[in-house]
């Protein structure tokens, strides 16, 4: 039997922790461009726009179970062909083929119960393609980091993700603008520059001939921990912008905050930096507990003391640590050899957490301020509690 051979890095090696930042932001340029337009193609082909509320819950669930399974089945792919890449390279080019896809159905097929079915078929497609490789070429992080660089690295990630999220609300207008046929080819062509980027940078792997051992299983309580965690955290964040932004409106006396949003969500991008420097000097799952604790304090005196600049202040810097820390945390509770089996799992949580949350909440803005901002404590106090009940 042969292993698969991989130097962990004594430092991080952060011309391939760029190239994976690369292939974040343009992850999230592609759900950008796809949240922005779907709502609007589905009226041009005949759906009510609310449908796009039940797509978005399909296609969580559709990550729910495909997340773990991808990232599990990229790490026997490191057995079988010594690079889990291969799972990266497969869905990236499946992912920017259906891509380009969507909007095409609508520009050019008639309009027709078929049509429909064939936009339905692809949009999932889609959604299945990009759970394909979202995992294993997250699970790439612990390949060019330490476990105690974890954080650190990636920071970069959560950079570059949140740069681009936070441009979505100033730059919507003219993403529309350029109409959904160039948008798309634009987000195709972008993710798979990033995914032949990262394919340069990555360092190549050997196989060694070792004797037969037994297959490495994850006790279940961990995968439950980290289901968990990646709950909390898809709740708590989705809740505390949406206070944020509530007490904003009130704070500044009017409705359109989005300038304001822009700064505090840029902020929380940057503040990734120190965050992942901080939590590696005092260790990752420490500083995520601590900054569960905080965050859910700092939402409660919120209501008592407004969005002021002290309080402000604490929420970007703890939230940065939670968000930061969640992939290294994950990370770092499996072997290299299962690393995408931990990401996925993570992933699986979050998306979990969405569903529910669009199911329960469907509407955000009309949950009064009180009860929104404590539900979002006890969600962030839950990944904080996961976190802690590893150690």
């Amino acid at each position: 039997m042969t292993r698969t051979i991989e130097i962990k890095p004594k430092q991080v090696m952060w011309l391939q922790v760029g190239a994976l930042a690369g292939m974040q932001g343009a992850i999230t340029l592609c759900w950008v461009i796809y949240n922005l337009y779907i709502p609007q193609l589905l009226v041009t082909i005949g759906f009510n726009k609310d449908f796009a509320v039940g797509v978005l819950i399909v296609e969580n669930l559709i990550a729910v179970g495909l997340e773990p399974l991808m990232g599990g089945l990229s790490d026997n792919a490191k057995r079988w062909f010594v690079s889990r890449f291969y799972f990266v390279s497969a869905g990236v080019i499946l992912s920017s083929a259906l891509f380009i896809i969507i909007p095409a159905v609508v520009a050019l097929l008639p309009l027709s119960e078929a049509t429909r079915w064939i936009f339905l078929f692809v949009v999932v497609g889609w959604s299945f393609a990009m759970a394909i490789f979202r995992s294993p070429a997250t699970a790439l992080l612990g390949k060019y980091a330490s476990k105690h660089d974890l954080p650190l690295a990636g920071s970069l990630l959560t950079l570059a993700s949140g740069i681009i999220s936070a441009f979505r609300p100033i730059s919507t207008n003219f993403i529309l603008s350029l109409g959904a046929v160039f948008s798309f080819a634009t987000g195709s062509f972008v993710l798979l520059g990033a995914a032949l980027m990262l394919r340069y940078v990555n360092p190549p792997e050997e196989r060694v001939a070792e004797p037969v051992e037994r297959s490495i299983s994850e006790p279940l309580s961990v995968l439950f921990l980290i289901l968990g965690t990646g709950f909390g955290v898809a709740w708590g964040s989705r809740l505390l912008i949406d206070v944020l932004g509530k007490l904003l409106k009130i704070a500044l006396g009017t409705n359109n905050v989005d300038g304001m949003m822009f700064i505090v969500s840029l902020a929380l991008a940057f503040a990734a930096l120190p965050a992942g420097a901080f939590a590696s000097k005092i260790g990752n799952r420490q500083a995520m507990v601590w900054g569960s604790c905080v965050i859910s304090a700092s939402l409660l005196l919120m209501l008592f003391f407004g969005a002021n600049f002290i309080l402000l202040l604490l929420t970007v810097g703890t939230f940065s640590l939670i968000m930061n820390g969640a992939v290294p945390f994950a990370l770092s509770l499996f072997t290299p050899q299962r690393a995408g089996l931990g990401v996925g799992t993570y992933f699986a949580g979050a998306a979990l957490g969405g569903s529910l949350l669009s199911v329960i909440f469907p509407q955000l803005a009309v949950i009064p301020l009180i009860p929104e901002a404590f539900i979002g404590a006890l969600a962030f106090l839950m990944a904080g509690a996961c976190v802690k009940a590893t150690a």
